[in-house]
């Protein structure tokens, strides 16, 4: 178990082992928030020292076969929100046997914070998946975050599977707030079921 705070939560968490995903990235975050990253080595982005939205970097990842979720509790930045509308063919929000990428699911109730990379580690901590959280902002424009990168695989079993019940929608049918749901996940994966 490594303890992560400051600039060491990007280097470790985004650049290390996020950006080398193989197989599967799961991230659960109260706030979706815009969040840029250091291009991918070997990329004329990267030769140029910039910087690209995080979304892009989950569709590369994706694109090579990763299984990339997103499970966020609100509604997402305005900034966040123009990059989903210029890159609408990486994401779909809920949806199964679709084409894009990357699904992303809303509840409410999460309040979590953890990223499940590869089934072989995971990040646990303070950082929402947003730039001042996560991100490789400076450390005049940081949130003060704290987190751990584990290995440890009971940990990661624990973790990945209270956000497959979540994801899932097994935790709605006991959910108190179904009623302030925008569309609860079992009742909508249940209305995409095919007859």
């Amino acid at each position: 178990m490594e303890y992560l705070s400051g600039r060491a939560l990007y280097q470790r968490v985004i650049r290390d082992t996020v950006a080398h995903a193989r197989r599967a990235v799961w991230i659960a975050t109260a706030n979706l928030k815009e969040m840029l990253v250091e291009a991918p080595v070997g990329t004329r982005a990267r030769a140029a020292g910039k910087f690209i939205p995080a979304l892009e970097l989950l569709g590369m990842l994706a694109s090579r076969g990763a299984e990339v979720r997103l499970l966020h509790a609100g509604i997402p930045s305005s900034a966040f929100s123009r990059t989903l509308v210029k890159h609408r063919d990486l994401v779909r929000p809920g949806a199964r046997n679709t084409a894009a990428p990357v699904e992303l699911r809303r509840c409410p109730r999460v309040h979590m914070k953890a990223i499940v990379v590869d089934g072989a580690s995971v990040y646990l901590g303070s950082a929402n998946w947003t730039g001042a959280g996560l991100g490789a902002k400076g450390d005049g424009r940081r949130n003060f975050e704290i987190g751990f990168l584990s290995n440890d695989d009971l940990l990661i079993d624990d973790v990945q599977g209270l956000f497959d019940e979540v994801w899932s929608g097994r935790a709605c049918g006991s959910c108190r707030m179904r009623d302030l749901c925008p569309a609860p996940i079992a009742e909508t994966l249940e209305a995409r079921r095919p007859l």
